[in-house]
């Protein structure tokens, strides 16, 4: 895969304008509003279940949830870092956690950055890769600036170098290698997974597979039992659509 990385530099803008097809209007009052789903009864807690999919995902929840749904997203995408904060808590203890449903999460890149970023959140595997994910969102307004600070020389300088090297480079010059560490990847681990190239294939996968065969044009998109959630972006909505699949 050649990649352009002076693309890199203006990666965050790009991903704003191509991440959401409108506002997310999540808050944390309306995110309250519209789950008909019960308190976790006694029992197994499904959000402790968690495993990678035949598809390059990596599902929690019940496997026999009778809905399942399927969530698209970027990384470097302000509405799914909204969405993060505001939709997840509510999706994972009033729907995943129950059994009802089970979430399944897949990187959908739009730039570059977004590729060395999804590389290092998926290298630990299962057990950390959901955490992960919620605290490179959570920490996305600190460390995104940084990529607009990477100079041209320097991105010159990562393009010639040898591809397995490239993604490397770029999650150095943005940062994300120091982030990931402080987060219990071994620089030894991430180097290796920022250089595998099956890894990279399968993340590009994803991404055509959700362009070609999902159907999805902007971030976050959301599938109900395979099919394209129309007009979800934000938890409210998802909320109504989940119920709406429930029978409720």
């Amino acid at each position: 895969m050649k990649i352009d990385f002076r693309w890199a530099v203006a990666a965050l803008a790009l991903t704003a304008a191509g991440c959401g097809k409108q506002d997310a209007t999540d808050n944390a009052a309306a995110a309250g509003n519209a789950s008909a789903a019960a308190t976790a009864p006694a029992g197994k807690d499904w959000t402790e279940t968690v495993v990678k999919t035949p598809e390059g995902g990596f599902r929690m929840g019940n496997p026999d949830a009778p809905v399942k749904l399927v969530e698209y997203a970027s990384l470097t995408c302000p509405h799914c870092a909204d969405f993060s904060e505001h939709g997840v808590p509510k999706l994972r203890e009033d729907y995943v956690r129950t059994g009802k449903v089970s979430w399944e999460f897949r990187t959908f890149v739009l730039n570059p950055v977004d590729v060395s970023i999804s590389l290092l959140a998926r290298c630990q595997g299962e057990g950390p890769f959901f955490k992960l994910v919620e605290q490179t969102y959570a920490e996305q307004k600190n460390w995104a600036p940084n990529i607009s600070k990477i100079s041209n020389a320097e991105i010159t300088r990562i393009q010639g170098l040898p591809e397995s090297q490239q993604f490397g480079a770029l999650a150095t010059a943005a940062g994300m290698d120091e982030f990931f560490r402080a987060r219990g990847l071994s620089k030894e681990k991430a180097d290796q997974c920022l250089a595998d190239k099956a890894g990279l294939d399968q993340i590009l996968a994803i991404r055509e597979r959700g362009a070609n065969q999902d159907k999805i044009t902007g971030t976050p998109s959301f599938l109900i039992n395979g099919k394209l959630a129309e007009g979800v972006y934000d938890f409210n909505s998802l909320s109504a659509a989940l119920n709406t699949a429930l029978g409720g």
